[in-house]
Order: structure tokens, then sequence, then C-alpha cells
């Protein structure tokens, strides 16, 4: 039993031997402090450079809003494309052209150029077939026969399936609307 209490108290000895030198560190003299403070406040204080003057504010007033300019605060990502006035018929036959130029609701492709957009796939509905298209930004897009396409009012009017073909209406260096065919083949990638 004898040996049992040596073992435990040993190292309760040896932890007060280890101790005892940090005992001398709870010294309550402070005189080497209390000189460095002495030394630190007898120095002599420098000179602060003064602040550089401060510039008044000079107000500026927007003033392009009112010059017909597009305000910087509007979201350009948000704009419609600005369609090209359409004038009046030279003669009754361009007439339907510019109706329908002017009568059918904007879709959200008719923003891209039709050389941007790829054909990827399409998909069928039991009698129906619907093109799979991906504009210039990655987003996925479903058309149908009748739905536009591209900057010349490119209206689909077939849907194959290796291809989209497509009749735009585009304005000649005369001043005249004709019909054009235009095709969206299927894309390799």
């Amino acid at each position: 039993m004898n040996g049992a209490r040596k073992r435990t108290l040993s190292p309760v000895l040896v932890g007060c031997v280890l101790l005892l030198p940090l005992a001398g560190c709870v010294s309550k003299d402070k005189s080497d402090l209390e000189k460095y403070v002495e030394d630190v406040l007898a120095r002599k204080g420098g000179q602060i450079q003064p602040l550089p003057p401060i510039k008044p504010y000079e107000r500026y007033i927007y003033q392009s809003a009112e010059k017909g300019l597009r305000d910087p605060f509007q979201s350009f990502l948000n704009e419609e494309p600005k369609k090209e006035t359409v004038e009046a018929p030279a003669n009754e036959s361009q007439k339907h052209f510019i109706d329908e130029m002017q009568t059918h609701n904007p879709e959200e492709l008719e923003s891209f150029e039709l050389d941007s957009l790829r054909m990827v796939g399409i998909l069928q509905n039991n009698d129906e077939l619907w093109g799979i298209v991906k504009d210039n930004a990655g987003t996925v897009h479903r058309v149908q026969v009748g739905n536009y396409m591209g900057r010349n009012f490119g209206r689909i009017t077939t849907i194959q399936e290796d291809k989209i073909e497509l009749r735009e209406i585009i304005k000649t260096p005369q001043g005249n609307y004709e019909e054009r065919q235009a095709t969206l083949a299927l894309s390799e990638q």
C-alpha cells in the first residue's frame, strides 16, 4: 500500500518542482515596466502633418434624359429591341407584309439574329412536332409551326427531324418587302 501512495505522490511532487520557477514570474516588482513608460513619455513629440483641404461637393444634374438619351439607371437587358418603322405600302401587293409585321405579337426569339440560334432537336407529342432551339446565351426554347424567330419576321413554316424552315420578310434596296426562305439546320453540337 505504501508503494501505491508513493506513485501517486511523485507526479504531484514533480509538478510542484516544475511550477516553482514560475512563482518568480508573479513578482510584484514592476519597476522595469514603470521605467519604460517614463522613457516613452519623456520623448519629444513630432509634428503632425495637417489634413488636406476638403473639396466641396459639386452637384451634377443629369440632363441627358431630357435630350432623349437612355436613362443610365434602367437595365438595358430588359429593353425591347427597336423594331423597324414600317412605312405605308407603295402598292397593294406590299400591304399583306406590312399588316403581318404590325399586327403579330413579338416573340422572344425575334430578339436574336437567326444565325445565332441553333436547332438542337425535336419533340413529338401525339401529332404535334416541336422544334428545340438554343439561343447564344444557352437558353433552350420550344417552337412550333407559326412561331417567329430571327429579326426579319421569320415565321416557321415546317419542322422536320433535321431542320426548321422559315419564311422571312426582308426589305429590298428599292424599299419593297419580299419573302425569303431560310433554314435552321440541326446542330452537330
